[in-house]
């Protein structure tokens, strides 16, 4: 799913910029846009903005592709009965049959083995905290904005990815599957297509199919849509029933802000036990579905179209045991006695200590790490009981998250912290400190035209001549895209000019080495500075951004500074 906003409609009255999370949409003058790589497709800005002028947008032309094919599946969400009411669920299903599809499944097998999964997790009483969440959502935004909980993510997919590893086993792993839904994310790449109930509505009018020409009862056999295990989103129901709201060992956790208060407590070494956060209070009140004062009427609907629960399960075992859900870790047998090579990886995946002996810490119980691995490799025990292990796992996420994987300069997260403790240290000394602000030109022409490895071979060369130029004690990130960001340490305007003018060069002096066309592959830079003397100024990193643009505005592959 993509978020764009439409430029005919977009007025910058900033509501969605003050609601993002991730800081994902960005400003220029009167010019809105969404940072592809910041956005958490949480859809917060969606029911904020006042213009309506933010669209999302699923795969439309691969979905109809597939309908036109008549060999795909479709999962429809539950949440649908909601959407397109007063139709009716039947009448829903037999249009979407009626479109081309070949069999029309609604999401309650996915739920039903996530539930099991978790039910799985739920009896192992040796983990101290775990974190539940199907919405990859939380998941995308603990990757960007909290690695330090990635080792206490439980690795258990979505509801719609495990309802499209059921449908390929139980049809064919040729099986095409689409889906149709308010969070478009949550199939990943076992989804081949995926579409908002909108974009829906408009694959069925291309088709002329008319949702109330459709008769108000299956036209076909319908699959199995009651449940045994789970409530909406994979939840067990025995979960819930066993432990109430205030249980210490449940905990059930809305919205994206907790996610700073779970940090916290991870990194205080609180044991919050099993943990199941959401963004919201689930899809029904998703900024897709409506406006939040219709989600009991929604929620209502939905529930007078809920089957009776089913007393055994329903989900197929055969097919079952061949669709992999995930689990803490691969339980191995050899006999009763651990195979070797397995006791070898979990020690391998611990680690030694600092002196290069094994940690044989006890704090998981164990006297010693072989022990632990050992019982680890029969199911008695899992990785997440290992200090050490959850130490090492953190520390690994922490240093993928500072870093640019692509450039190898520091993430806009680590820019973020750099350029306020800089002021901070200005402030303290009185010491300016420069800003560059670099943005390629003409870098979409060099993707369209040579392709994106040559752009991306483009960006990283770019990188390594920000290295040559800057200082050791300096700090050069990668903003987004094909812009950098430059902190010259105890350096004013005239020497940040100074600076600039040298990457420039560089940068022109590196197409030309590359051998693209004269003019091509050069870079425009706006350079500000932050004087600590100087009180109420504009912030160093916006001021530099509009000198960039004076310097766009100029003819390009030049240097522009807040005054000329």
């Amino acid at each position: 799913m993509e978020f764009k906003v439409d430029p005919e409609l977009c007025v910058a009255s900033l509501a969605c910029v003050r609601v993002c999370p991730a800081d994902a949409v960005a400003v220029e003058a009167d010019k809105i846009w969404i940072v592809d790589e910041s956005c958490t497709r949480c859809g917060i800005c969606l029911p904020a903005c006042p213009h309506d002028a933010i669209l999302a947008l699923g795969d439309l032309a691969r979905a109809t592709e597939l309908a036109l094919g008549g060999k795909a599946a479709l999962i429809l969400s539950v949440e649908a009965a909601a959407y397109f009411f007063p139709a009716t669920p039947e009448q829903v299903v037999n249009a979407c049959y009626a479109a081309g599809f070949r069999t029309v499944h609604r999401g309650v097998m996915g739920d039903e083995l996530v539930a099991q999964e978790y039910l799985k997790l739920w009896g192992d009483e040796e983990w101290g905290t775990m974190i539940r969440s199907t919405c990859p959502v939380i998941v995308e935004t603990v990757r960007k904005e909290y690695p330090e909980l990635i080792p206490y993510l439980a690795p258990v997919t979505t509801p719609v990815a495990a309802e499209a590893r059921y449908l390929k086993a139980m049809y064919g792993r040729s099986l095409p599957v689409a889906y149709a839904g308010v969070c478009l994310t949550e199939g990943g790449p076992d989804v081949d297509a995926a579409i908002t109930f909108e974009e829906l509505e408009t694959l069925l009018d291309k088709r002329r199919v008319r949702l109330a020409d459709q008769p108000g009862y299956f036209t076909r056999i319908p699959e199995e849509r009651r449940r045994h295990w789970s409530t909406a989103g994979g939840l067990p129901l025995e979960l819930l029933m066993e432990e109430r709201q205030a249980s210490r060992r449940f905990r059930k956790v809305r919205g994206l802000g907790a996610l700073k208060a779970i940090a916290r407590a991870v990194v205080e070494r609180i044991d919050l036990g099993f943990v199941d956060i959401l963004p919201c209070e689930g899809c029904l009140d998703h900024p897709l579905l409506g406006p939040k004062d219709e989600l009991f009427r929604r929620r209502e609907i939905v529930n007078a179209t809920e089957p009776v629960r089913a007393a055994l399960p329903v989900v197929e075992p055969e097919v079952a045991r061949r669709v992999a859900v995930g689990a803490v870790f691969e339980v191995r047998r050899n006999g009763h006695v651990p195979a070797p090579e397995a006791v070898d990886e979990v020690l391998a995946a611990i680690g030694l200590a600092p002196n290069g002996r094994p940690w044989d810490c006890g704090a998981c119980g164990y006297d010693t790490c072989r022990s632990f691995a050992e019982a680890a490799v029969q199911g008695r025990t899992t990785l997440r009981s290992c200090p050490p292990y959850l130490n090492r796992q953190t520390e690994q996420a922490q240093q993928q998250a500072a870093v640019d994987a692509l450039t190898g300069l520091a993430s806009f997260r680590v820019l973020r912290d750099r350029l306020g403790n800089e002021v901070a240290r200005s402030k303290r000394s009185g010491e300016t400190f420069g800003v560059l602000f670099v943005d390629l030109d003409n870098f979409k022409q060099v993707n369209d035209r040579f392709g994106h490895e040559a752009g991306n071979e483009v960006l990283k060369s770019a990188a390594q001549e920000l290295g040559v130029v800057v200082r050791s004690t300096d700090f050069a990130a990668r903003y987004g895209g094909d812009e950098f960001v430059v902190l010259l340490v105890r350096t004013g305007a005239e020497g940040a000019v100074g600076v600039a003018e040298k990457v420039r060069a560089r940068v022109e002096a590196m197409g030309r080495r590359l051998t693209y066309p004269a003019g091509l592959v050069t870079a425009s830079i706006g350079v500000a500075a932050f004087d600590p003397a100087v009180l109420d100024q504009e912030d160093v990193l916006v001021a530099a951004d509009r000198a960039l643009y004076r310097a766009k505005a100029g003819g390009r592959n030049q240097v522009a500074t807040g005054d000329k």
